[in-house]
């Protein structure tokens, strides 16, 4: 009996210890499986102090660290200790503390980005989502010696991408980014090869003009200035050595301040509002200029940029090229570009204007949602520069079945624009300004995807003037009468291959009585109608054009030609 007791506690301590290890064995992967090591940006600069521990101090020092340390999605371009002790030593300073702390805060904020931006979503120009500082960065590609790299801002190279932390990813850089604080009239004299160019901004009064900062709190993109510089060499090509010459060939009124004056409207010509980039300028058909009406053409010839090139009357007129390798320089207040040939205003005719109302600057910023297939974003009104309405909805960019085998959403760049409860009391009165149009006379035709229920019924209206006819998004496409004959009746396909959840309507035809860019609104006139509405394309196409042709690719960047 006493035996039968030893062996039975025995074994009873036995399955004590058996279900305690496999308690603890379990206990450990739930522990494991429900804990995300995963470090964020500041944890991880902490575990590589060997490499980034001076990139580290600016952060602690500036009180950047913590927030770097939080939940989000952020992109850090990460300059090494290398890096930095080279940055220290451009500024005089012997350690990070001696840097003053403004200048260590714009130095920090212009390496981090408020969005998770891998390599595999870079082009070759900018980034479409601008640093904390307010400056976007550029990227680019060298080669040296067989050995490709990426750039950033034109100096620094990536030595390490695409590390992934908790809240973001990390490129590692081996070279500091500067904060571009010299102006527009500052950052073109400092260049050896633009003198003459820095010369007619100076008798002509456009160099003040360009050296003036941005005023505090209105550093938008409207703000900001974009010039078209040619260097000493492009001058010297045209005959133009010096600016004596220069007055000679364009100073019609011998007074190059007078706004009328030839070599005025020369140098105005160059300077375009906004901040254009050449990302920018490659998605635009035309940009205004500062010489009064006067627009300068753009089109994209596989990677060359080109400034002006037309046909007229069966002659091609070509284009002035735009220097990508030189272009892209960051001022305080704008950016310069170069051209590699000079020119003058070029007096335009009509020309067609293809508006993607979803091809706005606050979508575009979104690089993880603009035209990347299966992506929505919805923004509230506050956020829009060139879009307004009343209401409390937000506008949303809709890409979602963009390549979908049901092929519903395939309009042109295979995204539209979708407008929620658009009816009277709710969106409401939404306009939006358009790209440069030409002086001229044009048909504007809307495509839209159609609503098969609730639609509102829509009256257009081209700068506070209504147009004739209205549209109804109950109306599908259709293909059962030719086109042209759809044609006379104030419908047509926009897009191919043809696709009856898309219609476009004739809403009638405008004056165009200035070059620049213009207001449509879209008005519901529904009362309790309308669950939500769906834009493609706005075209404005001269009288004279075809009207059919080309049509656009659906789900593609391309234009169809018959």
């Amino acid at each position: 009996m006493k035996r039968f007791l030893t062996i039975s506690r025995l074994m009873r301590l036995t399955l004590v210890v058996l279900l305690t290890i496999v308690f603890q064995n379990c206990s450990s992967d739930k522990i494991k499986e429900s804990t995300d090591e995963t470090v964020n940006i500041t944890g991880f600069l902490k575990e590589n102090k060997e490499d980034y521990s001076l990139f580290l101090e600016v952060l602690e020092i500036t009180n950047y660290a913590s927030f770097m340390n939080t939940y989000g999605t952020y992109t850090l371009f990460l300059p090494t200790n290398a890096a930095v002790q080279q940055y220290l030593k451009d500024v005089g300073a012997a350690s990070v503390k001696d840097v003053p702390l403004k200048d260590l805060q714009d130095f920090a904020k212009l390496h981090i980005l408020d969005a998770k931006i891998n390599t595999t979503a870079f082009t070759d120009g900018k980034i479409a989502t601008p640093s904390l500082y307010g400056q976007f960065l550029i990227t680019g590609a060298t080669n040296v010696n067989g050995v490709s790299s990426t750039t950033i801002n034109k100096t620094a190279k990536i030595v390490t991408s695409n590390i992934e932390v908790g809240n973001g990813v990390i490129h590692v850089i081996d070279k500091a980014l500067r904060v571009a604080n010299k102006t527009l009239s500052q950052t073109i004299e400092s260049d050896p090869s633009l003198t003459l160019f820095t010369e007619a901004l100076k008798v002509t009064g456009w160099y003040d003009k360009l050296n003036q900062p941005i005023p505090e709190g209105k550093n938008t993109i409207d703000n900001y200035l974009t010039v078209l510089t040619q260097t000493n060499d492009v001058f010297k090509a045209a005959g133009i050595n010096s600016i004596a010459d220069l007055k000679a060939k364009y100073s019609h009124l011998g007074d190059p301040t007078n706004p009328q004056d030839s070599l005025n409207l020369f140098v105005s010509y160059r300077v375009l509002p906004r901040l254009q980039y050449l990302a920018d300028l490659a998605v635009t058909q035309a940009v205004e200029t500062k010489a009064p009406l006067e627009v300068i053409g753009v089109k994209l010839s596989k990677d060359t940029l080109l400034l002006n090139e037309e046909t007229f009357n069966g002659v091609l007129e070509k284009g002035i090229v735009v220097n990508r390798e030189k272009s892209d320089v960051t001022a305080s207040n704008g950016v310069v570009n170069f051209v590699n040939k000079n020119f003058f205003i070029k007096k335009r005719l009509p020309a067609p204007v293809y508006f993607d109302v979803a091809d706005q600057p606050e979508f575009r910023q979104l690089s993880a949602v603009f035209r990347k297939p299966g992506n929505r974003a919805a923004l509230k009104k506050e956020l829009f520069s060139d879009v307004t309405w009343e209401g409390p909805d937000v506008l949303t960019y809709d890409c979602s079945a963009k390549g979908s085998s049901a092929n519903l959403d395939r309009g042109w760049h295979g995204d539209v624009i979708e407008i929620l409860r658009h009816r009277t009391g709710n969106t409401q009165n939404i306009a939006f300004k358009t790209p440069v149009i030409i002086k001229g006379k044009y048909k504007v035709w809307i495509s839209y995807r159609y609503q098969s229920q609730k639609a509102p019924l829509v009256k257009v209206y081209f700068n506070g003037q209504a147009l004739p006819r209205l549209i109804n998004f109950l109306e599908g496409g259709s293909n059962a009468l030719p086109e042209r004959v759809l044609e006379s009746q104030g419908y047509k396909s926009h897009i191919s291959p043809f696709n009856n959840r898309f219609n476009t309507r004739l809403c009638g035809i405008i004056d165009v009585p200035t070059t620049g860019r213009h207001t449509i609104t879209l008005e519901s006139l529904s009362p309790s109608a309308g669950v939500v509405s769906w834009i493609d394309v706005i075209e404005f196409r001269p009288i004279d054009m075809d009207q059919i042709y080309p049509r656009f690719e659906a789900g593609g960047d391309g234009l169809i030609y018959q």
